[in-house]
């Protein structure tokens, strides 16, 4: 069965439960299956993978579930699927606990606003600062949009968080130094289910992973919302280096050549306990870390370095 990863078509399916997808037909016993959960940030590549490699591999099905990167790890660590998607940095505990991973891919998040905020253009003219993040999301002190822009309407600011354990939370908070647990905003489950909160708030406030902030086809934002771009160097406005926003390519390029900081951009990993004792999964990490590599431009990631990839090769030996 062919997966497509279409924008927000399967929003009414995931609000209230995980997505799970089947890249084969399920009722073949006869075939091996290797099982992924977790990470939003990873589930597109995932797929694309998985639709690939099952060409490939035709005794191979493979079911990938999305919910988050808290899931993934939880899934992985109580070997309740082969490899857990994580899009975060692999803690001390969950290493003590067993947690082996190799990181695959690199991507990032990004805040975005309604295109129909009627501020829109002065907002992405200034972008905002990072102690300006911060002070919305995590003290709360700034509450209306005309706080930021000047001699605007008393409009309210609506900030919008995730309210599902993820990586995008995380490395968003850390952007701010903090944590996902002192983030405020009304709290939403899943990338997709983020982005439509801010597509149907015109003073809306929120932040995705670029490829639920990008149409897959177009490269161009999704409807309804526009990223907000970063004052990285705290100057007022956007200079001409800083702008990179109007493209997923464009924010692909941006993040690869670190002019996007880090975080929020991170590499994303594969998780299990312990070292995959399968063959058929080992293979399957193999592949993404050589023929699957080929895929991640087109997918609208960023490739890890070639020492980091080395590294990771290794780990397999």
């Amino acid at each position: 069965m062919k997966i497509h990863i279409k924008s927000f078509l399967f929003i009414s399916l995931i609000i209230c439960s995980t997505l799970i997808l089947s890249c084969s037909k399920s009722d073949d016993s006869s075939k091996t299956r290797i099982t992924l959960s977790g990470a939003w940030a990873l589930y597109p590549m995932a797929v694309a993978w998985a639709e690939e490699y099952q060409k490939e591999h035709p005794n191979i099905i493979i079911d990938i579930s999305a919910g988050g990167a808290g899931k993934g790890m939880a899934d992985a660590l109580s070997n309740t699927v082969d490899l857990g998607m994580v899009s975060r940095d692999i803690n001390e505990a969950e290493i003590a606990k067993g947690a082996w991973w190799v990181s695959v891919v690199k991507d990032a998040v990004v805040p975005v606003i309604n295109s129909n905020n009627p501020l829109s253009d002065k907002i992405r003219e200034r972008g905002l600062k990072k102690n300006e993040f911060a002070q919305i999301w995590v003290s709360g002190t700034i509450k209306k949009w005309n706080t930021l822009i000047k001699d605007a309407r008393d409009l309210p600011l609506r900030v919008y968080t995730r309210s599902d354990a993820c990586g995008a939370a995380k490395t968003w908070a850390q952007y701010m130094n903090a944590q996902q647990e002192d983030l405020k905003g009304v709290g939403v489950y899943g990338d997709p289910g983020i982005a439509d909160a801010v597509k149907k708030d015109p003073l809306g406030l929120g932040y995705n992973n670029i490829n639920y902030a990008y149409d897959a086809k177009t490269k161009k934002p999704i409807e309804g919302i526009i990223p907000l771009p970063l004052d990285i160097n705290s100057n007022g406005k956007i200079d001409p280096d800083e702008k990179f926003y109007n493209t997923r390519d464009e924010m692909v390029k941006a993040i690869a050549s670190g002019k996007y900081p880090s975080p929020p951009a991170r590499n994303l990993h594969l998780v299990s306990q312990g070292q995959p004792k399968d063959k058929e999964v080992r293979d399957f990490l193999n592949w993404i870390l050589t023929n699957g590599q080929n895929m991640v431009d087109s997918a609208g990631y960023i490739p890890i370095s070639r020492e980091l990839l080395e590294t990771q090769k290794n780990k397999l030996k």
